[in-house]
């Protein structure tokens, strides 16, 4: 006697004999898994093994019948795997010796339930060691830039020799970006700092009488100190930023791997002609604020206050003298070669997806404009030392 107790399919009902069916049918507390139909996952139409398939099924081991069966691939396997792990679950051992060799053979690869997750604890690491490990990142960072300061050097030299590989036409792309095409935000910014402190001098230097003194504030602070950090700031943001971004896209490209391959030192093919663009502009760009900068102050001050031009200009030449000239000079070549470094290494080490290209511009940006301010400091000290 044959009782079927169970039926299964997205089209039982609909008379096409190649449709994926199931049923069960117990024989004396032998339940039989019948499978029918073709069952290919490229249909679109595998059954799902409901989880409570087996509720009613008459004994503990359930057995294959698959004569019918005609045609299947992985779609019948993952409907079997299904099954194996509802029958686990509800204490029903299978019969796999039922289904025909190739079917068995794929579903004894399978477990009968998924594997647990593994959660690990995370283990919090001691303070100490985590300061230790954290200066430890630090010192080798800073070898780092510096070896690849080392090596830009060197591809500088054999510039001039004549020896090196680096393009000239990278130099000229890398300057024409960094210099001409900067310079309206760099004067616009220099412009407007020097009409502030001229207007916050003037505020308060008139209360003394002795509003000329403007021309000097106006003009020993560009020099000395807003033209070449003001600028470095704005070259970080701008230029850095954009290095950074460019080199991390050629890492998730995969460009700096084929350079790699083809022998080609990536020191001399991208970074020397972006840290060379940077320290030939920057001297230029500082002179270029200072000139905007005091011209800033200039038309405050003229208009603020009861000051010839020849006045203001006499007073402007005779507050500093060319060593003030040369100390912020000095300070813009080192913070064009800092920007330079710090922007292609965090490109280099950015990496390889699309967010990837975003935070490596962002931490340029961000290691710019404080390394700037930092270096500024130490300039501060050793003028303050040498009496600068």
């Amino acid at each position: 006697m044959t009782d079927r107790t169970e039926t299964g399919s997205p089209a039982t009902q609909s008379g096409n004999d190649r449709t994926p069916q199931w049923h069960l049918q117990g024989e004396q507390n032998a339940p039989v898994m019948v499978l029918s139909g073709t069952w290919q996952a490229r249909t679109g139409n595998i059954p799902v093994f409901p989880k409570d398939g087996l509720k009613k099924a008459p004994g503990a081991h359930l057995s294959f019948q698959t004569s019918d069966v005609q045609g299947w691939d992985t779609g019948l396997i993952a409907f079997l795997w299904d099954l194996k792990r509802v029958a686990h679950d509800a204490g029903i051992s299978l019969d796999i010796q039922t289904l025909p060799g190739p079917m068995r053979q794929l579903l004894e690869l399978l477990p009968e339930a998924p594997d647990e997750p593994v959660h690990h604890k995370k283990l919090r690491q001691p303070f100490l060691e985590t300061i230790g490990s954290h200066t430890i990142a630090s010192v080798t960072e800073v070898g780092v830039v510096s070896e690849l300061g080392a090596l830009t050097v060197k591809g500088a030299v054999q510039t001039i020799l004549g020896r090196s590989r680096m393009r000239l036409i990278d130099l000229l792309t890398n300057t024409a970006d960094a210099g001409p095409y900067a310079l309206l935000i760099v004067g616009v910014v220099n412009f407007l700092i020097g009409a502030i402190l001229a207007f916050v001098g003037a505020v308060e230097l008139q209360k003394f009488a002795a509003g000329i003194y403007v021309a000097s504030l106006v003009g020993i602070a560009m020099v000395r100190e807003m033209a070449a950090v003001m600028t470095a700031i704005i070259m970080a943001g701008r230029t850095g930023g954009a290095y950074a971004a460019r080199i991390s896209t050629m890492q998730g490209n995969e460009e700096i791997d084929a350079l790699n391959v083809f022998g080609i030192p990536t020191s001399t093919y991208l970074i020397l002609p972006a840290v060379l663009s940077l320290i030939i502009t920057m001297p230029f760009l500082y002179l270029y604020g200072c000139l905007i900068g005091m011209l800033g102050g200039f038309v405050v001050a003229i208009s603020m206050l009861d000051i010839t031009p020849a006045g203001y200009f006499h007073q402007t030449v005779t507050a500093f003298g060319i060593g003030q000239f040369i100390f912020g000079f000095t300070k813009s070549l080192v913070f064009g070669a800092f920007i330079g470094l710090t922007s292609c290494r965090i490109g280099l080490k950015a990496g390889r997806s699309a967010a990837d290209v975003g935070i490596a511009a962002t931490r340029a940006v961000v290691v710019g404009i404080v390394g700037v301010i930092a270096i500024d400091a130490i300039f501060a000290v050793i003028a303050d030392v040498l009496g600068i």
